[in-house]
């Protein structure tokens, strides 16, 4: 598991501090639900890229994207996007899943994005679990349109950037993968985005922060849940992570 240990770790040297988008004045909320994970509760190893192993740190994981729905979209909504972003991620990486190492608690976070989706249809209210994503897909999927809209390119794209098996754009939904020396628990934010156009006109590779920045006065209501995991075996036993 190579690609893990080393293409992982550089993971969050890349990563892009952007947070979430904000709403326009007088925005509603949207009622959002995520399968099989609760507010504030652990996301189950299915939906996730890595995983913890019984012999080693780490090993891949389902990487499957969970079912989301949503409702509550005002009169006047055109389409709907889906960002999820990891605000926990490490801003110094050098000892990430290092032997003998701890990432400590106190160490400055950013953002790393998992899951980039735009332009879905605004007849469209639910995703089943495994539409975007259903498995690693090493040099990852295709970013651009895709069935249920377009996708962009999440973060994994540049944590990979080197690594000859793994390198590539990866489209859509990779889920959740921290390091397994982090002494927190990674929040990641399922975030959906009710919006007063039916195309954001991006170009085929855009990232996070660009479907945020083109969002921005065109939302009219937004919501989100909040799902946890962590690889650290004393993290993940604390928190109830499997």
């Amino acid at each position: 598991m190579a690609h893990i240990r080393h293409g992982i770790r550089g993971i969050a040297l890349l990563a892009v501090c952007a947070g979430l988008a904000a709403p326009a004045a007088g925005a509603g909320t949207l009622t959002v639900s995520v399968g099989g994970v609760k507010p504030d509760g652990p996301i189950p190893r299915e939906f996730a890229f890595c995983a913890r192993a019984r012999q080693g740190h780490v090993t891949f994981a389902g990487n499957r994207n969970p079912a989301i729905s949503w409702s509550g979209a005002p009169a006047g909504t055109k389409s709907y996007a889906i960002i999820v972003v990891d605000p926990d991620v490490p801003s110094v990486f050098t000892d990430a899943n290092v032997e003998g190492k701890v990432l400590p608690a106190t160490l400055k976070r950013m953002d790393f994005y998992h899951w980039v989706l735009v332009d879905i249809a605004s007849g469209t209210t639910a995703l089943p679990a495994g539409a975007d994503s259903n498995g690693i897909t090493p040099r990852g999927k295709k970013a651009g349109p895709a069935k249920f809209g377009v996708r962009g390119i999440n973060d994994y794209t540049k944590g990979f950037a080197g690594d000859p098996k793994m390198e590539g754009d990866y489209g859509g939904y990779d889920g959740p993968c921290p390091p397994w020396n982090d002494e927190i628990v990674h929040h990641y934010h399922f975030a959906v985005y009710a919006l007063d156009v039916a195309k954001l006109d991006l170009p085929g590779k855009f990232t996070g922060p660009e479907a945020l920045k083109a969002m921005t006065g065109h939302i009219v209501a937004q919501g989100e849940v909040i799902g946890l995991y962590a690889t650290n075996p004393d993290v993940a036993a604390k928190w109830g992570i499997p």
